[in-house]
This record gives structure tokens, sequence and C-alpha cells, in this order.
């Protein structure tokens, strides 16, 4: 079961090429404050902007350097499933220990063409399968239905959930049962999420503040309800104050507040407003990180 504080990790680029001396950092950084796995490339990793062989080269890093000490989740999602099958096989040749798999986007298929998708890249590829549910950004949700059904498979092994529905988080839950992994894919709602069956989050706070993440879910986990949700409570004015923007303009320029990388980004993506960047500051003020 995957379970704990998953990092969507940052790309750190330096003149318009990945910067691999600051990504072995910033591993150190998550395996010294608790995060249980990390998941490279995916959309707070600039995915769409990262060339093939880049994408090769960060995943090996992040596999030759965490050496079994946490998970590594490979981005592997497309909307052609052809082209997903070949990059999970490549994934899964480069050792990572799973791959993320977004619903298909913008082609927007049906739910029995969803299932297929899915059921078609499981049965290709032996490895552990997260389905990524985000329709605010592919323009198609995936029903629990449909996920249940694909839970059937004994590699598709869990969801990251980002519809942001606590409803739908009840019903995969009651559904897949206890084995399926229900990961939360929105920081804000990580904790309630918990308490309807969630086993943890794939986060984008979690780049600036990996121990506060992972200990909330501990926390949650031991049954000190309390402490989660002092924590929680900590956590999301930051959460809030990174989706000012869309997601990695915030958290790209909060790393570079905290000097754990520059903050460069690939266009479209551009550098955040002045004026959003300093409530930005003042929530990281108050969080005691800069």
């Amino acid at each position: 079961m995957f379970h704990g504080s998953f990092v969507a990790l940052i790309t750190p680029f330096k003149n318009d090429r990945i910067d691999e001396e600051t990504l072995r950092k910033l591993i150190d950084f998550h395996l010294i404050n608790k995060t249980s796995g990390i998941i490279s490339c995916a959309t707070t990793g600039e995915s769409p902007t990262i060339e093939p062989e880049e994408w090769k080269r960060i995943l090996e890093i992040i596999v030759n350097k965490t050496k079994g000490k946490m998970k590594v989740i490979a981005y592997t999602g497309t909307n052609n499933t052809k082209k997903t099958v070949e990059k999970t096989k490549e994934a899964k040749s480069i050792g990572a220990d799973a791959c993320l798999i977004v619903t298909p986007y913008y082609n927007k298929p049906t739910q029995e063409g969803l299932y297929q998708h899915f059921k078609t890249i499981a049965k290709t590829v032996n490895i552990p399968i997260l389905i990524y549910n985000v329709p605010s950004r592919t323009g198609v949700s995936i029903e629990p239905k449909t996920i249940a059904r694909l839970a059937e498979m004994k590699n598709i092994v869990g969801i990251k959930e980002a519809s942001g529905n606590l409803d739908q988080v009840t019903q995969i839950a009651q559904l897949c049962g206890e084995k399926f992994s229900v990961l939360s894919g929105d920081d804000s709602l990580t904790l309630p999420m918990l308490s309807v069956g969630a086993k943890g989050v794939i986060s984008v706070v979690a780049n600036i503040a990996p121990k506060e993440t992972a200990e909330m879910i501990e926390f949650f986990e031991n049954g000190n309800l309390e402490k989660a949700k002092e924590i929680h409570h900590r956590l999301f004015p930051l959460v809030k104050a990174l989706f000012l923007e869309t997601n990695p303009i915030p958290v790209k320029a909060a790393c570079e507040l905290m000097r754990l990388c520059s903050g460069e980004l690939r266009l479209p993506l551009v550098k955040m407003s002045e004026k959003n960047l300093e409530i930005l500051k003042t929530e990281m003020e108050k969080f005691g990180l800069i």
C-alpha cells in the first residue's frame, strides 16, 4: 500500500537546463524530512516542457540517489495510450517503484475509454499504477465505478484524487476497499480526505514544508487528531498562497526564497506577480520558512 507524504517534486533549472546538482540536494532535503516518496516530472515538475531525454535523466538521478530509501513514482501519463505504455515500460526499466498516470486530457474519452486506457497499460506493463484524476486540468473525471472496475486489476493500486470532491473520495474508498490507496491531490483537503479513507497525499506544499506535511499524516494514522488538525490549520494559509497562480509558479518562487533552487521556469509559465509574491512571502514568514 502507498501511504504517507509523497512530494510532487519541482524540476530545478539553470540556464534552461536541468540543474542536476540542485536536484540531488532537493532529494537529500526530502530524505531527511520524512517524505515517503518522490513523484518525478509531474505537473509540479513542469512535465509539459520536459524533453524525453531530460525526463529519463531526472528519473535516473532520483532512483540512483534514493537507493530504495523512499518510493520513486514516475509520472508517465499522456493522452496517447501507446505512448503511455512505452513511457511506463521505460520508467520500469530505469527502476521506478510505480507510475502515476493521468486521465487522458483534451481528447476527453468516455468512461469506457478511460477503463480501456488504464486496463491496456496495466496488462502490458507489470508495475504498480496510480491513476491521476485532475478534471480541472484534463477536462474529464474518472468516476468511482470505473475506478472500482480498474481496482480489480492487481497492479492498479491507487489514485491521486484531485477532483476536490469529498463525496467522490468516500465512494472510491467504499467501492475499492482498504488495499486501494487513495492519495489526496489537493493539499488543502488532505486532512478531510484522510478522515473519509485516504492514505496520504501527493503534495505540492511538501516541496517547502515536507516534515510538517508528513507529520500531519503520521499524527492522523496514530490517532492524534488534535495534532493533525493543528498542523492542517498551520499549513492551510501557506497552501492557499501556493495556489494564487498556476502551479508550479508559486512553489518555484517559494523554493527560490528558501534558496532551494533558482526558481527558473520554462515558458509558457512566467514568474509570479509582485502582488502575489508579497502575499506568499508573508505566509512563508508566518510559517517560519524565511
